[in-house]
């Protein structure tokens, strides 16, 4: 990764992080610790479009997924109990959602950051389900 993609990364995470992290807490219906690993979401070639990636790929997805689950007290109570923490990062391995795991009550997002760009639907559906499958 070099200076280029450094810069953005870091600048993601400093100026539009914060918000999609208060997003994150309310969609869950509490402060749920999220883990984002920068340094692997920051693929070479791609600084320009941290911005637009990021966001489709993992932040709202899991937004989204969370807001499914919580529609009602069940699902905020299920949430909440079994849910303790949220990891995002990219071991260069998943480009879909075989990528994702739900663990002792961590939620794993493994995804490349410029890969199915578009499909920030389907992952958002995937993680809902993979979600209540295991809550």
């Amino acid at each position: 990764m070099g200076l280029a993609e450094r810069r953005a990364a870091e600048r993601f995470k400093n100026e539009d992080y914060p918000q999609w992290a208060t997003r994150i807490e309310e969609a869950a219906g509490f402060a749920v610790p999220v883990e984002v690993f920068w340094d692997e979401l920051a693929v070479n070639d791609y600084a320009d479009s941290y911005a637009e990636f990021f966001p489709q790929v993992y932040f709202q997805p899991l937004v989204d997924a969370l807001a499914g689950v919580t529609i009602d007290q069940l699902g905020r109570d299920a949430l909440r109990a079994g849910l303790t923490r949220i990891i995002i990062r990219n071991t260069g391995d998943y480009y879909s959602d075989s990528g994702f795991s739900f663990t002792d009550g961590t939620l794993t997002i493994d995804h490349r950051p410029d890969t199915n760009v578009a499909y920030g639907e389907e992952r958002a559906e995937s993680l809902r389900k993979l979600l209540e499958s295991a809550l």
